[in-house]
């Protein structure tokens, strides 16, 4: 969890904690952390700090119910401070926001594409039987192209003689079939998301 040595020393036996939502990627809050408020956050599996007002321990939560379930930490390259990813469960503000900053802490729906692209590895790599992705694998690459164009094709179709609710069906579908035979290929969704970054560069020219 942590590559490598926290330096408590350096700022009187205190290092900062960034907390970060672990799914949203979302900055929660800032709290500080010793030495022993560190290993009872490892411990426990809930966030622990040091308030610095009070002089002693408070773990996250621990009277409104507000936890912050721990997932990994990491230290920066001078070992002075802490990105500590979690899963809050609530607000994380005393004054009932989700983030010490007021904003919202929302995903972007555009996130879950690397998420499902995360599962469909895994249906590669374990093949669960009674499993759709599995079949598609085991049918081979020519079968899952043919998926991705008959998507396609239904897609097409929606958007001209459809419905909108139809068409993100469709639109749906397309996608998982298109991650799969991205998978198959050893590539990522994020690969397509890299090309189309690439051409909105000035001077990209098409291949």
């Amino acid at each position: 969890m942590i590559s490598k040595e926290i330096n408590f020393e350096k700022g009187g036996g205190l290092v900062p904690a960034i907390i970060q939502d672990a799914k949203t990627r979302q900055v929660l809050m800032l709290g500080y952390m010793n030495r022993e408020s560190y290993e009872k956050t490892l411990s426990t599996g809930l966030v622990t700090f040091y308030s610095r007002s009070r002089e002693t321990l408070w773990t996250k939560g621990e009277t409104s119910g507000n936890t912050l379930q721990l997932v990994d930490i990491k230290v920066d390259c001078d070992g002075d401070t802490l990105l500590v990813r979690a899963t809050p469960a609530g607000p994380v503000c005393h004054e009932g926001t989700d983030t010490c900053w007021g904003e919202e802490n929302l995903s972007n729906p555009l996130q879950f594409l690397s998420e499902l692209q995360d599962f469909i590895e895994k249906r590669h790599e374990e093949m669960p039987e009674g499993s759709y992705t599995t079949s598609l694998f085991r049918d081979g690459l020519n079968r899952m192209a043919q998926k991705v164009g008959e998507e396609a094709l239904e897609l097409v179709i929606e958007a001209t003689n459809g419905t909108n609710e139809r068409m993100v069906y469709e639109g749906a579908d397309l996608f998982y079939h298109l991650i799969v035979l991205l998978t198959s290929k050893g590539l990522r969704i994020e690969d397509l998301a890299s090309e189309l970054r690439d051409r909105h560069l000035p001077g990209w020219k098409k291949h």
